[in-house]
């Protein structure tokens, strides 16, 4: 699995490096390979027409979902907003900026778009642009580009950032890894059926009502 570096174009010339994910790989070593990284601030001056996320300071591009990833993202989004009504807190759908770590002077490196998002505290909301530190849950639709990247990378920045739930939906068998934040490190839950939540409880999907929505 390879995931794609690009430094934007609105910075610098078109450029691309490909960096092979193995054993002892990290963000940390790809930002210094780099030599240059970016901020908050300047991924806000970047061309609206392409879609990055900022991981560490490194830039990548996102590639557009599938038909089957965007079906299993309006499933989930509709029954998860539905469960949620009356309730004090909101669901968002990509393209949506979470901004992990945020920094008053917009100096923060790691800016993501998750697919869906659930956030309680509305201060987080009230620069009217992000989310401004860790939503609640956080759910990512696996894509065969995605893998390592939503089961590695980010798994360890929302765990860091605190996201108390995180659910990693895989789009070929719709089975579901839940991931709930126990002290500082994730404990996993493999869903078939029905996925439950304990950071909406209450809040129980029925994978089968979603696979005949996507069929």
């Amino acid at each position: 699995m390879r995931l794609s570096c690009l430094i934007p174009s609105s910075l610098a010339s078109r450029a691309s490096l490909f960096y092979t994910v193995e054993q002892g790989w990290s963000m940390s070593n790809l930002a210094y390979e780099l030599e240059e990284t970016y901020t908050y601030a300047d991924y806000l001056s970047w061309d609206d027409d392409e879609r990055y996320e900022l991981i560490d300071g490194v830039a990548f591009m996102m590639a557009a979902p599938t038909v089957v990833h965007q079906r299993i993202s309006r499933e989930l989004m509709t029954l998860i907003d539905d469960f949620l009504e009356g309730k004090p807190c909101e669901v968002f759908a990509a393209p949506f900026d979470v901004r992990l770590f945020p920094e008053e002077d917009n100096s923060d490196t790691t800016v993501v778009q998750p697919d869906i998002v659930v956030i309680y505290d509305p201060s987080k909301l009230s620069d009217g642009k992000a989310c401004r530190g860790a939503p609640d849950l956080v759910i990512e639709i696996l894509s065969d580009s995605s893998v390592i990247m939503d089961r590695k990378v980010k798994a360890e920045k929302y765990m860091e950032a605190g996201v108390k739930e995180y659910w990693i939906v895989s789009a070929k068998d719709l089975e579901v890894l839940v991931n709930v934040l126990t002290g500082d490190r994730y404990a996993s839950t493999v869903y078939r059926d029905r996925v439950l939540s304990t950071v909406l409880p209450g809040l129980e999907i029925d994978l089968q009502v979603v696979k005949k929505g996507i069929m």
